[in-house]
C-alpha cells in the first residue's frame, strides 16, 4: 500500500501490543488502549467514519448500525471465528465485505474442553477449593472427594468441524470412545482414525453418551440446539461441556436438571445472556455441581497474536485490491 492514503482502522477492543503495534505502522489505527467495550453511540460514530472496522464477538454489529454507516466503511474484519453477532447479509447489502479468523483457535479450544471434561467428572475445582478455603485438610481418605472415571466412557460430540475433531483426537487418546453428530459425516479416513461412530440423529446419541462436547457454531438454526427436550434425553450419569455459544444449550432447562439432580454435572465456558452469568449457576458452582470459566477457551498468547496478523492479512489483501483470504459469506435460505 506505498504511496497510498492509509484506511482508517477502528479498533474495539484492546489487543496484543504486537498486533497494534503492526496495525499502526501499516494503516491508521486508532487504538482502544483502555480496553473499554465501546458504547452504542460510540460504535454508530466508528462507522461513519472508519474506513475499516475491527470488532471483536463481543460487539454486536446489526443491521441497524450497519445501516448507519458512511459510504467510506468497506470491510468489517472481525477479531474473531464467530460472527453470528454481525448482520452479514446487511453489511452485503451496503457493499460492505466481512472477514473472520478461522483456523487458529482449533487447538486452543480444544486443550479447555479437554480440560474441562476432566475438570467435572475428577472434581478438580471443588479439590482446589478445599484448600483455598481455611487451608485445613485432614489428609487422604479412601472414599473422600470420589469422582468418575473417564477412561472407556462415551463421549458425545456435538458439531464435528476442526474443534470438534480436535477434541476428539485428544480424548480419544485418554481412552474414550469416540461418537458424533454433524450435519454431514466426515472424511471416512477420519473416521477409521479416531474410530468414531456417527449418528445421524442427535436425540439417539444424546441419550447413551457418558459425556457431551458442544462444538458446533451458533447460527439461527443451533439455537437451543440443546434444548429442554433433547436435555431431558441424557443419563442422569452423564455431563455436558460448553466451550461454543452459551445460547446452544438451553440454559434454564440445564439448571433445572442439575438442581433436581437428573444430570451429573456441567462444564461450561460460554453462557447464554455472556457476560451475565445466572445467579443460580454460580450457586451450582458453588456445590460443586458445575464448573464456570469467563470465556478462556481461546485465551492464550499465540491464538490472539495469530488472529491479529490474520485481521492485518484480511485488511491488506482487501486494499491491495484482491479478494481478502477469509472473507464471510452471507447465508442463504
Amino acid at each position: 500500500m506505498a504511496g497510498k492514503k492509509k484506511p482508517l482502522v477502528v479498533i474495539t477492543r484492546k489487543l496484543p501490543d504486537q498486533v497494534e503495534t503492526r496495525m499502526r505502522e501499516l494503516f491508521d489505527a486508532r487504538l482502544n488502549v483502555d480496553d473499554k467495550p465501546m458504547s452504542q453511540p460510540e460504535l454508530v460514530a466508528a462507522v461513519k467514519e472508519a474506513d475499516v472496522l475491527v470488532p471483536t464477538i463481543s460487539d454486536r454489529i446489526d443491521a441497524a448500525l450497519i445501516e448507519q454507516a458512511g459510504p467510506q466503511l468497506k470491510l468489517i474484519a472481525n477479531f474473531g471465528n464467530g460472527v453470528d453477532k454481525i448482520d452479514v447479509m446487511a453489511a452485503a447489502k451496503k457493499g460492505i465485505t466481512v472477514t473472520n479468523t478461522p483456523n487458529v483457535l482449533t487447538e486452543d479450544t480444544a486443550d479447555m474442553t479437554m480440560a474441562l471434561m476432566l475438570a467435572v467428572p475428577r472434581r478438580l475445582a471443588e479439590g482446589a477449593n478445599v484448600l483455598r478455603g481455611d487451608g485445613k485438610w485432614a489428609g487422604w481418605s479412601p472414599t473422600w472427594m470420589l469422582g468418575r472415571r473417564i477412561w472407556g466412557k462415551r463421549l458425545g460430540i456435538v458439531g464435528m468441524g476442526r474443534i470438534g475433531t480436535a477434541v476428539a483426537r485428544r480424548a480419544k487418546a485418554f481412552g474414550l470412545s469416540i461418537h458424533y453428530h454433524n450435519r454431514h459425516r466426515v472424511l471416512q479416513k477420519v473416521e477409521d482414525e479416531l474410530e468414531a461412530t456417527y449418528w445421524d440423529s442427535l436425540d439417539q446419541m444424546l441419550a447413551r453418551m457418558d459425556i457431551i462436547s458442544v462444538n458446533c457454531p451458533s447460527t439461527p438454526a443451533t439455537f437451543h440446539l440443546l434444548s429442554a427436550r433433547r436435555l431431558a434425553l441424557l443419563q442422569p450419569s452423564s455431563y455436558i461441556v460448553n466451550t461454543a455459544r452459551g445460547e446452544l444449550v438451553d440454559e434454564d432447562a440445564l439448571i433445572k436438571m442439575l438442581q433436581d439432580g437428573k444430570l451429573a454435572g456441567a462444564a461450561l465456558d460460554v453462557f447464554e445472556h455472556e457476560p451475565a452469568v445466572n445467579p443460580k449457576l454460580l450457586k451450582l458452582a458453588a456445590k460443586g455441581k458445575v464448573v464456570l470459566l469467563p470465556h478462556m477457551g481461546s485465551a492464550t498468547i499465540e491464538g490472539r497474536i495469530d488472529m491479529g496478523e490474520k485481521v492485518i492479512i484480511n485488511i491488506r489483501t482487501f486494499f491491495d485490491g484482491h479478494r481478502p483470504p477469509d472473507r464471510v459469506l452471507p447465508l442463504r435460505d
